[in-house]
């Protein structure tokens, strides 16, 4: 018998906890579902879906698999959303504030407990926060992020 790696072990532990605290597939698909919805009628954030995403369904599965391998290590999200969103181009702090505040609602309509809330929103604070330095440091270099950490320090 061959014991699991340490890898497969956490794997396996982080998706026991998700379950435990309600965070499954069907929960996922009702979140992403919901807000995407929101995305598509929202003035800023609409119309760059609707000029990047030409078809839905398959990008609704996609961001199913993406948020199972975030929350329960799925493994199922194969990709590169870094150079998705730089791709968009134009994207800034104002695009991902709106889209954490329809994360965040579309979170609190669905998550089934306070420690699934707080799951799904740690993890997009993390992701937004790691897509806006890179979108910056691929516009402008690492000055990019040193600059603006300066000025946010004044």
């Amino acid at each position: 018998m061959i014991e699991a790696s340490y890898a497969e072990k956490a794997r396996a532990r982080k998706m026991t906890e998700a379950l435990a605290i309600g965070i499954d597939d069907a929960l996922i698909s009702d979140l992403v579902e919901r807000f995407y919805a929101s995305i598509r009628t929202d003035d800023l954030l609409g119309p760059i879906f609707m000029k990047h995403v030409t078809d839905w369904t398959p990008h609704l599965a996609r961001m199913k698999d993406f948020w199972a391998s975030v929350t329960l290590e799925s493994g199922r999200f194969r990709g590169n959303p870094m150079m998705k969103h730089i791709a968009v181009g134009g994207l800034d702090q104002q695009h991902f504030g709106r889209w954490l505040q329809l994360w965040e609602e579309a979170v609190k309509s669905v998550a089934p407990s306070v420690a699934a809330t707080e799951v799904f929103l740690t993890a997009a604070n993390r992701i937004a926060s790691s897509l806006l330095t890179g979108i910056q440091v691929n516009r402008g270099g690492l000055d990019a992020i040193s600059n603006k950490k300066e000025t946010q320090s004044c």
